[in-house]
This record gives structure tokens, sequence and C-alpha cells, in this order.
């Protein structure tokens, strides 16, 4: 069946290929450019991909077009993002943008032109069963973006194509370069699209001034300054300046919890540190895929991170509002503000925020 379909092109390698295969299925495709930020400075370089998208459209005979949700996408994504850091969390604007973004506004967008679907480069396969439609990963595990998704809706994934989900990165590759398209060895993105390949805390001093304060051991021990509470996530590595200090054995450092009423930093040595591992994980803001709650009696695997395999879990409490899990493993660096997302075998149920 020829269908009208727009697809989100972002000048990347797999945005191209999706908008490629659908066109060679024999649909009418058009291919459409969001910017979501105004800088268009080197750090966020819109203007150039815009161009590969263009040399794209060229190569494979794509009717293209640009829209400009940088005044929806401060106010849904980044006035949020802002905000979480404020209030001493770790915020993925990356789901957020997919929900808010990606999935609602530009789906406006495509549906008002008349499509019928909507598609884009993620990495994630969708399969309708019992009257539903289910979100799965995708069968390449190791770029699988379905955690990125799990706050999308029935009405939203109904009109959604991921033409990639059945593939390997790879087979992206060698059809990227089969048809010779300009973006083949383009290299992925990465980070948030609005900080670009900037220094995260340098892009974040433009909108949050410095509060420097005590950078502190669990017992007290005062061993450095941090800048400010913003600037730190748990489980962070790099960045802190206190690699000198060599307390116990002399392993690295890690941020171990943020205290907002003192304006404290703790840290402590050790990748398996115990204040780095967590059992139980709550959450809040929950959406389930399928518009109905899981069954509290089953078990499932979650994650609460992206790069983290998945954990076996079973759920401990569950209401309109509150997700908590127990993990059969502790789970390494559960940062507030971010998301845990749980499955069922390959199926992508949804989740929350962490609390």
């Amino acid at each position: 069946m020829t269908r009208r379909i727009v697809v989100g092109m972002s000048g990347g390698v797999d945005s191209s290929v999706a908008a490629y295969l659908l066109k060679q299925q024999g649909h009418h495709v058009l291919g459409v450019f969001m910017r979501n930020w105004e800088d268009d400075s080197d750090d966020c370089p819109a203007r150039q991909d815009f161009l590969d998208v263009l040399a794209v459209a060229d190569v494979i005979g794509l009717e293209v077009d640009a829209v400009n949700f940088s005044a929806e996408y401060k106010d849904r994504v980044f006035s949020y993002f802002i905000a979480e850091l404020q209030a001493g969390r770790t915020p993925n604007p990356d789901v957020l943008c997919n929900a808010e973004i990606k999935f609602k506004a530009f789906l406006d967008f495509a549906l008002a032109q008349g499509a019928e679907k909507m598609a884009t480069g993620h990495y994630a396969r969708l399969e309708q069963r019992n009257g539903l439609t289910h979100m799965l990963k995708a069968y390449d595990h190791t770029k699988d973006q379905s955690y990125f998704l799990y706050r999308l809706t029935q009405q939203q994934i109904s009109r959604a194509l991921f033409p990639l989900g059945e593939m390997p990165k790879t087979e992206v590759r060698k059809i990227a370069h089969a048809i010779h398209l300009p973006n083949a060895t383009k290299k992925d993105s990465t980070g948030i699209c609005f900080i670009g390949e900037r220094p995260f805390r340098a892009f974040l001093e433009q909108h949050l001034p410095k509060e420097p304060g005590s950078m502190q051991t669990p017992e007290g021990k005062t061993v450095g300054e941090h800048q400010g509470l913003m600037y730190y996530t748990l489980g962070q590595r790099q960045g802190l300046g206190i690699g000198g200090q060599k307390d116990g054995d002399g392993e690295p450092w890690f941020v171990a919890a943020k205290d907002l009423a003192t304006n404290t930093l703790t840290v402590v040595q050790g990748h398996g540190h115990p204040l780095l591992l967590s059992t139980t994980v709550a959450s809040s803001q929950l959406n389930w895929i399928s518009g109905s709650p899981p069954d509290p009696n089953k078990t499932y695997t979650a994650k609460t991170r992206y790069r983290q395999s998945d954990a076996a879990c079973r759920i401990i409490k569950l209401d309109d509002y509150t997700l908590e899990l127990v993990f059969d493993t502790p789970q390494w660096a559960v940062t507030p503000g971010q998301s845990v997302v749980l499955y069922r075998d390959e199926v992508c149920l949804g989740g929350g925020v962490i609390t």
C-alpha cells in the first residue's frame, strides 16, 4: 500500500537511509528537517545538517522541507531541563524531546501535511498485537533506542514508523555507501543537540551561574571545591579536580550525592563504593505505552540508564503516580531525574522519572 509519509531528517545517516528505504517501497515520502535550537554557531551546526539533508535528497530524489520548532523546544524541553538541574536532578532532555517535539509537535505537522505516518531513524520496532501497538527493542541491541521512546503513547506510536528497527547498524552504513549518500561516513551525533560538541559545563554556565561549595567525603572531610551542584551528576568521575587527593587505596573519585540545603557534593573512592549502589528504585511521572500499567505479579527487566544491560527486577509498589522496583542485583549510580524503563522480554512497557 502506497502511503504519504513524512520522515524526520537530521542530516545523519540513519534518517537518510530510513527515507531511502521508504521511497524504495513505493511510498510518497516528504523529508523534513527539524530545527529545534536557534543557535547557529559552529557548536550546533544546524545549517550544515540541513545542507546534508538537501544533498541526500538530491541523491535519492526526495522532496524536502524545513520546520522550526525552536519556540516549542525552549518552552517544553529546555525550560524543564534547566528547572530540573536547579532542583539538583539530572534530566534527560532527549526523552522529553521525543515525547513533546518529535512525536507531538512534529507529528502534528506531519498530519497537517496529509501524511498517514511519520518516520524517524530511531532503532526500535513496532508490532500490532491484540488491537494495540507495542514497541519492541531494535534487532540491533547495541543501537536500541526504545529507552528514549518510553514516554510515547498509543496515539503517537500508532502513527510512527521505524524503518531501521529490523536492521543492524552495519547494514545501514552499507546501504548508505552502496547508494553513494554524501553523509555515508558522517559520525553519529552525540550528546544533546543544543549543546553540540562544546563542553557541557561551559554551556550550562551561560544559563546557570556558578555556586561554589564544599566537596566532601561521606565522613565530612573536605577534599575540594565544586563549582555548582547542577554541573555534576551521580557517578561522575571526570572533571572533579581532585585526582591528586589519595585517600585509602588511591582509587578514582566518583560523585555519590548532592545536598542542596548545604550546597555540598559528596564524593567517594572506588567504582564499587556502597553509596553508588542501589537495590530499590522509585520513580514518578509514569507512562505506559499500552495505556495500562504492568501486572505487579510478573517479573521484568529494567534500565536505569541508556548504556546499561537489562537488569532483572520486581515491582514492589505501583499506583497512578509511583513505581517502585527492587532489583536482583544492585544498580550503579541510580540518578534522580533520569529514567527507569521497564521491559517484558523484548517489549518496552514504559517507565518513569527516577525520584
